[in-house]
Parts: C-alpha cells; sequence; structure tokens
C-alpha cells in the first residue's frame, strides 16, 4: 500500500515547493517550483514530489472544519 501525500497547510495562495520533507537534507528533493493556489479549489499538488499545499480556512481545509473555525 502506498502512502498518501504529505499535506501541508499554509497560509499563503503562492508557495515554494523543495521536496517532500522526508527527503530533506538529504540531496534528493527538487528545483524549487513556485505553486498558486486557487481559492475556489483550496488546494494545489507540487507536480514533482506530489506533495499537497492545502489554503488555510479555505474550501478545502477539513482541519478548520473540524475545529470549528
Amino acid at each position: 500500500m502506498t502512502q498518501p501525500p504529505e499535506t501541508t497547510r499554509t497560509d499563503s495562495a503562492r508557495i515554494a515547493c523543495m521536496g517532500a520533507s522526508d527527503v530533506a537534507g538529504t540531496g534528493l528533493g527538487h528545483p524549487r517550483v513556485w505553486i498558486q493556489i486557487d481559492p475556489a479549489i483550496g488546494f494545489a499538488d507540487c507536480g514533482y514530489c506530489d506533495r499537497r499545499f492545502v489554503l488555510a480556512g479555505g474550501v478545502a481545509d477539513h482541519d478548520s472544519t473540524e475545529r470549528g473555525a
């Protein structure tokens, strides 16, 4: 069974990704890419490492709705 992609909550709709944290520091990351999150969708995935970035408080931020935020 494969692991689900790493998910990172962010307050910014424009973020940079350089690789998943489980390979950070090993030199096995990927080139820095800038990712723009569409507020109507609420998340975006990195095309290199599949890390998912979720806009905090956005429509895809299930953590905030579970906490009643």
